[in-house]
């Protein structure tokens, strides 16, 4: 049993922070702590027949940390996004206008005007008075975000399709646009680090 368990305790770790890390959805996050658990407690069953009592301590709070974790992602975030997920699908059978999840826009794909891709919406900014989103943080090039550009496109310029952003007008619009600092976003689309200072 030791052999078996010193051989799925790393194996289900490694799978568990993949599927975790990737941030494929309430699921697959669920199922990630899930596999997070088995880990876990082989870990503990490796710590109790090896006599390390550090990592057997160690592994009996995480597999409590991890049931937390199955509980919040395959228990109240799975309900709120399927609750989200069934008002978008009843909104496209009704006269209603069409909805989608506000956080579905992290990771929409972005295109122009000719439907050629342009990156992806990473986030998007809303004004506290009215609600109403100011603009959309596009991520354009790089891998995993290293080397990407991130351009802060205005809401005027967007059309919100269910499952695309369209910005209204060419690539060369979008390339034109100010790239964004690493953590300093402006207060208004097109707004300079310099103006935002003065």
């Amino acid at each position: 049993m030791e052999i078996a368990a010193g051989w799925i305790a790393p194996v289900a770790t490694m799978i568990a922070a993949m599927m975790t890390a990737a941030n494929l959805g309430a699921r697959i996050t669920g199922w990630g702590f899930v596999v997070f658990t088995v880990g876990s407690i082989a870990w503990s069953i490796v710590g109790l027949s090896t006599g390390q009592t550090n990592l057997l301590a160690t592994n009996g709070f995480l597999t409590l940390i991890n049931l937390i974790g199955i509980w919040r992602w395959l228990g109240k975030q799975r309900a709120y996004e399927d609750g989200g997920k069934s008002a978008t699908e009843a909104s496209r059978r009704s006269a209603a206008p069409t909805l989608f999840m506000a956080t579905g826009i992290s990771g929409m794909p972005v295109e122009d005007e000719t439907g050629d891709r342009l990156g992806k919406a990473v986030e998007a900014l809303i004004t506290c008075n009215d609600g109403n989103i100011s603009y959309v943080v596009v991520s354009s090039n790089g891998i995993g975000g290293i080397g990407e550009d991130l351009r802060a496109v205005a809401r005027a310029d967007l059309t919100f399709a269910c499952d695309r952003l369209i910005v209204r007008n060419s690539r060369a619009f979008y390339e034109n646009l100010p790239a964004l600092s690493d953590g300093e976003w402006p207060a208004y689309p097109g707004e300079t680090k310099g103006a935002a200072a003065s």
